[in-house]
């Protein structure tokens, strides 16, 4: 949000005392540059001192820029120190192993907070080189560290930067083992932050230890021990890493489980912190998936895959059997596909994701007599599902993220879970059937429950919060003509408002990463004589209907 300039004169004083401070010549030169313009700049200061980056859903992420309110070598050093002082004050033992994505600053990030960790007395353990978010989450639990950092932005904007901790056996238990933190971890390593001094008494050791390709090959040989051998694998699948770390990982873990390695656009296929053939890093965005459609057309692909740029989510496309085009399957559908071929594996545990997900992995989950969890949204909390009541063995987030292997990797892993849609792929193909033939039988046995997002992305974030004001003020009575049923405002743990009726449901919150405000919806048609086209048209038409309401009612 950006902040007015209450006293021009006192954020002045505290620009001066931050360069003072900072230990990066090129973010000192470019606030130097900043109070330069005064009083011209005052806004733009003053939103780069508003307040400092805190811990939300993915740890710190923010703009890379001079200042508080950013992410910059500064900010950094006080956050690996208070990460690591907290750590020593809660008696955990054991190195922090440090991974990076290869976005701007990340590696010297990642080179900082092991040098803060050395400084302090703790083994530091630093990744080989740019490598996914799973990778790092794999060697929280194999290595038994302490805690784990990730320096990544996963699929945010070139400009931006962040910092996820995840904690180790020690301090995270049995469910957290490997997972990113929760309360009340978050709000002690936010205090711990704010109680470091000076960063010139920060002390800094040696680099830490470089860990070796023996790590990658580990993780290689248990994402692809995820599959069945027994499973066909004739299938030729079209892959895009958009730019990120993706690309080399996956198609190993292809060739590791024996399928054919996956085509890769070329465009697209190495690390480029620019992003520059998409406006938005985000398989999730109009026109991110492009290059990858058009790639499967060229090539005659089977199924078209592309990661994040940090390869913890994973996208799928298909060729729609309709229209001959290409569609982009949605997380709710990648998520139920995924559950039900694990549970028609055989897998038995617990089956769990959030509440802004479809509904049909409880309907499926009961129908199949398997235990269900719903959680709040972020892989956080999915890995925690149950408390321990089962053994968690799937979790999902329709943000397509999906957690296929909870023993291996603790958290959203968009290479395991390429591998699990590919094995699937594969055996429907073998029977001459495709991932839309097994929607259609899905929605016939519970009805189609179609899902879409209302998302509205801001500049100024006091539109979100008075859009949740006006929802909590004026809550709807009704969703699509009939009455509300459930109304819950969870408050004050989540700001989250949930709508139910017998005809759809909603659900309201700001986005945990990006200036995004979105509203969830679902609407639940059942199929009538076996018409799953007809079915799914009247849902579609609903969401439409609901869509209008829930802007109406959030005025935007």
């Amino acid at each position: 949000m950006a902040a007015e300039p209450t006293d021009l004169d006192d954020i002045r004083d505290q620009a001066r005392r931050w360069l003072d401070d900072d230990p990066d010549p090129a973010t000192r030169d470019e606030l130097r540059a900043v109070l330069d313009r005064l009083p011209a700049s005052a806004p733009e200061l003053a939103d780069r001192f508003a307040g400092p980056l805190t811990f939300g859903t993915a740890g710190l992420r923010g703009p890379l820029r001079a200042g508080p309110n950013g992410m910059n070598l500064a900010v950094v050093t006080q956050a690996a120190a208070g990460l690591v002082g907290w750590l020593a004050a809660e008696g955990a033992t054991g190195p922090l192993v440090i991974g990076y994505d290869a976005r701007h600053g990340s590696r010297e990030f990642a080179e900082r907070t092991a040098r803060v960790a050395t400084g302090a007395g703790r083994p530091a353990l630093l990744l080989p080189r740019p490598l996914p978010t799973p990778v790092l989450a794999y060697a929280v639990r194999l290595l038994d560290a302490a805690a784990g950092v990730m320096v990544t932005a996963s699929h945010n904007p070139p400009q931006d930067n962040g910092y996820k901790v995840y904690l180790g056996a020690q301090l995270g238990g049995a469910l957290g083992a490997g997972a990113q933190i929760v309360p009340p971890a978050d709000a002690g390593i936010s205090a711990a932050i704010r109680a470091v001094g000076p960063l010139a008494e920060v002390p800094l050791g040696p680099a830490g230890e470089r860990l070796g390709d023996d790590l990658v090959a580990s993780y290689v040989q248990r994402a692809a021990a995820v599959v069945d051998p027994a499973w066909p694998r004739d299938l030729k699948v079209a892959y895009t890493p958009l730019h990120g770390v993706g690309a080399a990982v996956l198609t190993a873990a292809f060739a590791h489980a024996g399928f054919a390695v996956p085509g890769v656009v070329a465009e697209q296929a190495e690390p480029n912190p620019d992003f520059p053939t998409v406006s938005f890093p985000n398989p999730e965005e109009p026109g991110a998936v492009d290059l990858l459609v058009a790639l499967a057309e060229q090539t005659g692909a089977d199924l078209a895959i592309a990661n994040d740029p940090d390869a913890d989510r994973c996208a799928v496309a298909v060729r729609d059997g309709a229209s001959g085009g290409w569609r982009m399957l949605r997380g709710d559908e990648v998520g139920v596909l995924l559950a039900d071929h694990l549970m028609r594996r055989g897998v038995t545990g617990l089956y769990a994701t959030t509440i802004v997900s479809s509904s049909l992995l409880r309907s499926m989950c009961a129908a199949r007599g398997l235990p269900y969890d719903e959680t709040l949204t972020g892989f956080k909390w999915i890995v925690r599902a149950g408390g321990g009541s089962a053994p968690l063995v799937f979790g999902y987030e329709e943000a397509l993220g999906y957690c296929v292997a909870p023993d291996h990797v603790r958290d959203k892993d968009g290479i395991t879970a390429a591998l699990t849609v590919a094995e699937l792929a594969a055996g429907l193909k073998a029977q001459g059937r495709t991932l839309t033939d097994r929607l259609d039988e899905l929605a016939a046995e519970f009805g189609v429950h179609h899902t879409d997002q209302l998302s509205v992305r801001v500049d100024d974030l006091r539109i979100i919060a008075d859009a949740m004001a006006r929802v909590r003020a004026a809550t709807p009575t009704t969703l699509l003509g009939q009455p509300v049923t459930e109304a819950r405002d969870l408050l004050p743990a989540s700001d989250v408002v949930v709508l139910r009726s017998d005809a759809a449901r909603v659900v309201i919150r700001p986005s945990g990463t990006e200036p995004k405000l979105k509203a969830y919806l679902e609407v639940v048609e059942p199929v009538a004589d076996g018409d799953v086209p007809a079915a799914r048209q009247r849902a579609a038409t609903a969401l439409t209907a609901l869509r209008a309401e829930i802007a109406t009612a959030l005025g935007v």
